[in-house]
């Protein structure tokens, strides 16, 4: 064997163009770049897909010319979808010396399981790791929903078939599917027996072992799509040949019994029925196993960056996908959504085991209805669908901009990176309770999300991101030594005054009101950036502004206007949290979802937020609890960090300013919408 260099795979050839196309490849490789066709470039290590029939050829490539050749295969936590539909890997595996599944002889995975000697930090990383797995339910493939069996006093076995043709039966020294059925039925006489159907061929993508003739008695086949970890807590015993699902059963505890010799066979852990490999009989505990096989023999992508990362981060991805999908109903019914919202909406209601139908009205709504479904509808004033909701014992889900949206303004049909589903109300509207009012009200906020919120201010200060991240830079205040107030101008139509004002709703009212108030500062009034781009109206004329402040801002950036603000007056604008984010004093003539905290001057505090917060327990319910943020770059969910550091690159590369000529914002909402259109599933 040639062996690799430890620097890593340097040039790399294939003679596959699926593998040269994997996104951030040569990343995982250690390598400068992944070429084909491998003959065609200078390379000094060749690659293939583990041992399928079409690395044939560029074995024998490798061999002729004195190169190595390094065996690729997916890795063990490998995405949310299928690699059948398309989705790239998160994880690969690198072996120089054979492949995991492949028995008949040597590979590095199994040298690195007899290497592996774990001190105290490596086996409590280790224990984290699978601890965090199967608390999340994950699996090599985790777009599956989890369903629950029904009671049941027996017994339950399960028995895992696999697709018909694989390598890892044949190379795995796999008895027969018919014999391990038979064993299972015979071994356990009062057990319930599970058949468990492989995700590719429950997709319908390939065929499995288990046919009609093996139904009857005791036998049940599980041939729908579900959570495979899921399905093993609700078992008792798990039968495999040597699908990786026998290694996730012992995370969890279970007996395996192995009718051939997967990589996990052979070391103590399992019932082995199967040929293992002389070699590989020895003991081994099974952190030393994870170790070795997920951590050690495993590569892994950070999904947003593409750089190579550790094990936790896939993890991490990968958890939260499942968790916000959880949170989803079965079946999202979406009801009168714009093309454009149709567009990036299922990245924000959708998920694994999540169904989005997207309908005109309420009246097509009601044929997709039943017990497990949900309507969505955008803001409030639905009356129709209220209606329908009631009438059919539906809940109706609302869902509005998040509070780190873009670069650039919703109306310019700029796509969001946050918005927010309330199953409550809608957090700008304070006459009934919403989810982030409840989260506010009613949480306990542990140190570790303190922490995590403390450092969020700071990064959103620090990068000078705000929820559209417009204006120019460098704002000229000659305040001649008087305090600063920034007064924040809002769209008065918009449903946020609507809901959320008491007796003052119009931004000549605030204005007036701010200078009796602070009859001595310098006054700066910053109109909506909807009024300043002409996509919204405004009953307070410029020139009228004027002759009320010292100052009318009209194109400035807003970490600007915060950064010379002393205090800040609003009705219900945004712009009071970022303010607070900044630990500026906030002046509410409304109820916006910060006010009657303790946090602010409150004209009309609402009366039943009863707790007094801290900065950051508002900061973590307002901007980590309640929003779902989709990057995008991966059209996945993510976290406000990743947002965060999105929207600053995005706003150094576009210069945040606004369109100023119509023409300019209609050509520019032409773009937006043909790119989410592009863009959408």
């Amino acid at each position: 064997m040639i062996s690799v260099s430890p620097k890593g795979l340097g040039r790399v050839g294939t003679f596959s163009l699926g593998i040269a196309r994997i996104p951030h490849l040569a990343t995982m490789l250690d390598a400068e770049w992944v070429r084909w066709p491998a003959p065609l470039h200078p390379v000094t290590t060749v690659v293939g897909w583990g041992r399928k029939p079409n690395t044939r050829i560029a074995r024998r490539y490798a061999a002729q010319r004195g190169l190595p050749f390094v065996a690729l295969e997916d890795g063990f936590l490998r995405s949310v979808g299928l690699g059948v539909r398309g989705e790239p890997p998160l994880s690969v595996v690198v072996d120089e010396v054979g492949i995991y599944y492949d028995a008949t002889r040597p590979s590095k995975l199994e040298r690195l399981v007899r290497e592996t000697s774990l001190d105290a930090a490596e086996t409590k990383r280790a224990r984290a790791a699978m601890a965090a797995m199967t608390d999340a339910r994950l699996s090599k493939y985790n777009d599956a929903p989890a369903r629950a069996l029904p009671r049941t006093e027996r017994r339950r076995v399960l028995v895992v078939d696999q697709t018909r043709g694989d390598m890892s039966l044949r190379l795995g020294r796999a008895t027969s599917f018919s014999s391990m059925l038979r064993a299972a039925v015979n071994e356990n006489p009062d057990a319930e027996i599970l058949v468990k159907t492989h995700p590719d061929v429950a997709a319908g993508k390939k065929h499995g072992h288990f046919s009609s003739a093996d139904t009857g008695g005791r036998i049940v086949l599980r041939a729908e799509r579900e959570n495979p970890v899921t399905l093993v807590e609700q078992v008792d015993r798990v039968y495999t040949m040597t699908s990786l699902l026998g290694f996730e059963a012992l995370m969890l505890g279970k007996s395996v019994s192995c009718f051939g010799a997967p990589f996990y066979a052979g070391w103590g852990l399992t019932d082995d029925r199967g040929e293992v490999p002389r070699d590989r009989r020895g003991e081994a505990s099974l952190e030393a196993l994870f170790w070795a096989a997920y951590v050690r023999y495993a590569r892994y992508r950070d999904p947003e960056t593409g750089a190579r990362c550790e094990i936790e981060t896939v993890i991490e991805h990968l958890r939260m996908q499942r968790e916000i999908a959880e949170k989803n109903a079965r079946r999202m019914i979406c009801v009168g959504f714009s093309a454009w919202k149709r567009a990036f909406l299922p990245s924000f209601v959708g998920g694994p085991g999540v169904d989005v139908r997207l309908v005109d009205d309420a009246a097509a709504a009601a044929s997709h209805l039943d017990d497990d479904s949900a309507l969505v509808v955008w803001g409030v004033g639905h009356e129709d669908v209220d209606r329908l909701a009631e009438s059919r014992g539906a809940p109706v889900w609302r869902m509005e901009d998040g509070f780190l949206r873009s670069v650039g303004l919703g109306s310019d049909l700029y796509a969001p990176a946050s918005l927010v589903v309330d199953r409550r109300g809608l957090y700008y509207d304070p006459s009934s309770e919403s989810d982030l009012e409840h989260i506010l009200q009613c949480s306990r906020f542990e140190p570790q999300l303190l922490d995590r919120a403390r450092a969020l201010r700071h990064a959103i200060v620090e990068a000078r991101v705000s929820k559209y991240n417009l204006g120019r830079e460098g704002l000229a205040v000659h305040a001649s030594g008087r305090d600063v107030v920034l007064v924040v101008g809002q769209v008065e139509d918009d449903a946020s005054i609507r809901k959320g004002c008491v007796d003052v709703s119009r931004n000549e009212e605030l204005l007036r009101l701010a200078r009796l108030a602070r009859p001595h500062a310098h006054l700066v009034y910053k109109p909506h950036p909807d009024v300043v781009s002409g996509n919204r109206r405004d009953s307070l004329p410029l020139d009228l502004a004027r002759l009320m402040c010292d100052q009318v801002v009209v194109d400035a950036s807003l970490p600007d206007c915060l950064s010379a603000a002393d205090e800040v007056h609003t009705m219900t604008s945004l712009v009071g949290f970022e303010a607070l984010l900044r630990e500026i004093p906030v002046v509410c003539y409304g109820q916006p979802f910060y006010a009657g905290w303790g946090l602010t001057t409150d004209r009309h505090a609402p009366a039943r937020r009863t707790r007094l917060l801290r900065l950051d327990e508002l900061v973590a319910g307002a901007l980590i609890l309640y929003p779902r943020y989709v990057s995008p770059t991966t059209g996945r969910y993510t976290t406000p960090e990743h947002i965060v550091s999105h929207l600053a690159a995005a706003k150094a590369r576009s210069g945040s300013r606004l369109a100023r000529s119509w023409v300019g914002r209609q050509g520019r909402k032409l773009l937006n919408l043909g790119e989410e259109l592009l863009r959408a599933p």
